[in-house]
């Protein structure tokens, strides 16, 4: 059996109780993967003790062993601070996609009707965000401007578009929504253009593209087939989080940072749960661990192993079952605590994995 290793991104408060609760499930006697793991401390003490050097070595160690694993960290809020370290992450990563999932929980009630997964692939860097931003005028004045100057690449388009198809291929959605091209026909016709070219080039997955206003009105009324969204940094944002809550809960999420090549091949991911680090929760072993669990599931997924997809949807399915018998924790209305509902979990992850390896 070949070993992978996974880079671990050690954080803060509850996010950090949250991954160690996570790594209990990915270890090799729970899973029966050759794993091994190599941790690096994102803590914001450690970011500042390294002024953030730990956190580029971080980034270097996912080029190279491909799978990272982060918790939650903080962000200080004082300028001149060490900042977050998502944005060294992504840069130092080469990603280009951020990719989100909301899928219904069982026993938790969606909102709108909603049931099939909605997944939601943004660009990761460029467009609203990192933009050259001035303003021109007397401050105050009402004759005062502000401008800034934003940018996408083709490159990042086409990445961002190339894995929404191949992910709507491997989970039978249709591509749905898109850019408001009408309007901006040069900047945002660039993302539409590689839609168009990808549907050509994927003739087998479900095409139907929406503009963005469109789209976020289409969504709320949407219980059908499964979604995959490809959209622009700042459209992706808003959407993930409106998608993310739709499903009553973000804790059925996560989320996942990827490096594509020019070939449309996955050279890198980073797994995270899409919630922060809860320091109200810190210590009391109340919070819900599932999108930890989840982000770990799905690092096992772009493992090119029979026994790595297997152990991957074993704990998918074990954490969606262990909630439908009954353990939730609190923000679910259940009584389970976080190791007890990791403890299940594991328990039915060993048994799927028993029981599948007798059947071959």
């Amino acid at each position: 059996m070949t070993s992978h290793t996974i880079v671990v991104l050690i954080g803060d408060q509850t996010g950090q109780e949250l991954l160690a609760e996570a790594l209990r499930i990915l270890d090799p006697s729970v899973t029966g993967l050759d794993l091994r793991f190599k941790s690096f401390d994102l803590s914001l003490a450690n970011r500042r003790a390294t002024q953030n050097k730990v956190v580029y070595d971080a980034a270097a160690a996912i080029r190279e062993h491909r799978l990272g694993l982060k918790a939650a960290t903080i962000t200080p809020e004082t300028k001149g601070d060490v900042g977050s370290p998502n944005a060294i992450l992504r840069e130092q990563m080469g990603a280009q996609v951020i990719l989100r999932t909301g899928r219904r929980i069982p026993r938790v009630r969606p909102i709108g009707g909603v049931h099939s997964p909605i997944s939601v692939v943004r660009m990761a860097v460029g467009d609203a965000y990192g933009a050259e931003e001035w303003r021109d005028g007397e401050p105050g004045s009402l004759d005062e401007t502000a401008s800034r100057t934003e940018q996408i690449s083709r490159r990042v388009c086409r990445a961002v578009v190339e894995y929404a198809f191949q992910h709507a291929r491997r989970t039978g959605a249709r591509i749905f929504g898109g850019p408001k091209f009408t309007v901006s026909p040069v900047y945002e016709g660039m993302f539409k253009e590689e839609m168009d070219s990808a549907a050509t080039r994927y003739p087998d997955v479900p095409y139907k593209p929406q503009l963005i206003d469109a789209t976020f009105a289409l969504l709320l009324s949407t219980s059908g087939n499964p979604l995959v969204i490809p959209a622009l940094n700042r459209d992706g944002d808003l959407l993930s989080d409106m998608v993310l809550q739709m499903f009553g809960s973000i804790a059925g999420s996560e989320s996942l940072v990827i490096a594509m090549d020019e070939d449309g091949k996955v050279q890198a991911v980073m797994a995270e749960a899409p919630h922060g680090t809860a320091p109200s929760l810190e210590g009391k072993n109340v919070a819900n661990p599932m999108a930890m669990i989840m982000a770990g599931a799905s690092l096992l997924s772009h493992i090119e192993s029979n026994d790595a997809r297997l152990a991957s949807r074993a704990i998918y399915e074990s954490t969606l079952e262990a909630v439908y018998d009954g353990f939730a924790t609190a923000d679910l209305g259940g009584p389970t605590r976080t190791d007890e509902f990791t403890n299940e979990v594991i328990r039915r992850v060993r048994t799927k994995v028993e029981i599948w390896s007798s059947l071959n």
